[in-house]
């Protein structure tokens, strides 16, 4: 008689579903839920940075605003340009560009730089991703100190847009997230990727209308924009800077501006889930 072996089959092995968009998603979901340890670490930044500092963090006022002032006094006598009018505009430029450059280029070091946290606590990795927007954040607070300084001795013309810049830093701020997770994941497996955005951000800071004026570069004689302008405008920082500086200097900003920064963001913002997607789950192992 034969004997019948009943034999279970096995189950099959779970599907993990860390490459998915929901996981992605509710990374950063949680990581925002956590905010009392993001908001503590990017505070504890800041005074470590200063520490045993007579001054502490208004360091950062006084160096912000002494390149500024010096080099608005120096490319507005160079250019000719009315001191307060050109002033202010160079000092703007200055304090919207360090929020750019930072979450750049301190964004591609952001899990890089906190390895030990990142191994240690069990933490989402967007955490990190608003720890540095939120020490951006703290160090634009403390230049917009410079910002009232400037218009208590250059008073602009006051017009309602200047409301308009609170939706600009909004955008800002949605930007400086995107950036430090495409850059901060992707420098975390490429190293070399920082040391070219070093590079990148230092070319484009000359290359964007800060330290001189688009009113330097002229229109044709039918009026209509120079080919040297059109060029500046292929550089998207320009209007990430029109739509910031712009509405404090008492300026009307053309809606093409705003598309365009909007446009970016969006697109920021797809890559940003996409690289969170696949490569999420990475970084503890790439760090």
């Amino acid at each position: 008689m034969s004997s019948v072996v009943n034999s279970e089959v096995p189950p099959a092995p779970a599907v993990s579903d860390s490459r998915t968009l929901r996981r992605a998603v509710k990374d950063l979901r949680d990581g925002l839920t956590t905010s009392e340890l993001w908001l503590h670490l990017g505070w504890q930044d800041i005074k470590q940075r200063y520490r045993r500092s007579v001054l502490g963090p208004l360091w950062i006022t006084i160096a912000t605003g002494v390149t500024a002032v010096a080099m608005g006094l120096l490319y507005g006598e160079l250019f000719g340009m009315d001191i307060k009018v050109f002033l202010p505009y160079v000092a703007l430029g200055f304090i919207f560009w360090n929020f750019i450059q930072s979450s750049i280029l301190e964004g591609a070091e952001v899990f890089s730089k906190n390895e030990g946290l990142i191994k240690q606590i069990p933490a989402p990795v967007s955490v990190h991703v608003y720890r540095v927007v939120w020490r951006q954040l703290i160090i634009f607070a403390h230049n917009v100190v410079i910002i009232v300084l400037i218009f208590v001795i250059f008073p602009p013309p006051i017009h309602w847009s200047v409301l308009l810049v609170f939706p600009a830093i909004v955008l800002f701020v949605l930007n400086s997230v995107w950036v430090s997770i495409v850059f901060g994941i992707l420098s975390t497996r490429f190293r070399d990727i920082g040391q070219l955005l070093t590079t990148v951000v230092q070319l484009v800071f000359f290359m964007t209308p800060i330290i001189w004026s688009t009113q330097s570069l002229g229109n044709t004689a039918a009026g209509d924009k120079s080919p040297r302008l059109k060029l500046v405008e292929l550089n998207p920082m320009f209007h990430y800077l029109e739509i910031s500086r712009g509405p404090l200097l008492g300026q009307s900003v053309a809606f093409y501006h705003w598309a365009i920064v909007i446009g970016c963001t969006a697109v920021g913002w797809l890559l940003a889930m996409l690289v969170m997607r696949n490569y999420r789950a990475r970084v503890a192992y790439w760090v």
